[in-house]
């Protein structure tokens, strides 16, 4: 029987790759270029990006809000975050079509675009809550639900999705303002992640230890109780 031996995560290893093939159907990366595809109007666009002499257009603007909306949904709020990704990560070489925008593209792009920017991302992100596609990502709603209040006033379908598009549209003026501060201050986006990685730290230490010196606990009937917390 041969044996392998497995791979040093320096080494590079190179793999024929089908970029169209990465952005799998009921994914959210799928689901929100088809929703910019086939169902959003981009003419506002139109002036800004069109080169009156040539015809030529620059990156279009609908890769950049391809690219931009899935980095937000994975938490990534900075150009220079978003430029690396679209340089190594192949969903993100798939959805901006291999032109690898770069990061003062995406900053002028988003800083001068904002209030149009925001309200295309909440339609399409009410649209991919609807499929249930936000679980898990920086734009759950999971919780999110009718006050007593609300529920008197409001009924129907629609009155939930105004509620609905209303928590989105909060996260994404949150988001974008982030987006900015970290373009125009690059060490609170450094702080920011260095914070992250210890809270991970922590958490991975308190489970190992709580590992090491806990004995699963049974109830009654001899089965495992589960726990809520481990510290």
């Amino acid at each position: 029987m041969a044996k392998f031996k497995p791979c040093n995560e320096d080494q590079m290893v190179m793999l024929p790759i089908s970029l169209q093939d990465q952005l799998v159907p009921g994914t959210l990366e799928h689901t929100i270029s088809q929703v910019v595809d086939d169902h959003i109007d981009l003419t506002v666009f139109d002036a800004r990006y069109n080169n009156d002499e040539t015809g030529a257009t620059a990156i279009h603007p609908k890769i950049l809000l391809k690219v931009i909306l899935v980095a937000y949904s994975k938490g990534m709020i900075s150009s220079r975050q978003i430029e690396r990704a679209c340089q190594e990560n192949v969903i993100f070489i798939a959805r901006s079509y291999g032109y690898a925008p770069d990061h003062s593209t995406l900053a002028q792009f988003i800083s001068s675009m904002q209030v149009e920017v925001q309200s295309i991302f909440s339609n399409i992100l009410l649209v991919c809550e609807e499929m249930g596609l936000l679980g898990g990502t920086h734009f759950s709603l999971d919780g999110v639900k009718l006050s007593a209040t609300v529920s008197k006033e409001w009924s129907g379908t629609f009155d939930e999705l105004k509620h609905k598009r209303d928590k989105l549209q909060e996260k994404l003026q949150q988001v974008i303002a982030e987006h900015a501060q970290a373009d125009q201050q690059p060490e609170v986006e450094i702080e920011r992640q260095k914070k992250r990685e210890r809270r991970c730290q922590v958490q991975v230490e308190r489970l190992n230890e709580f590992l090491q010196t806990q004995a699963p606990k049974r109830g009654r009937e001899g089965k495992e109780i589960r726990l809520s917390r481990f510290y």
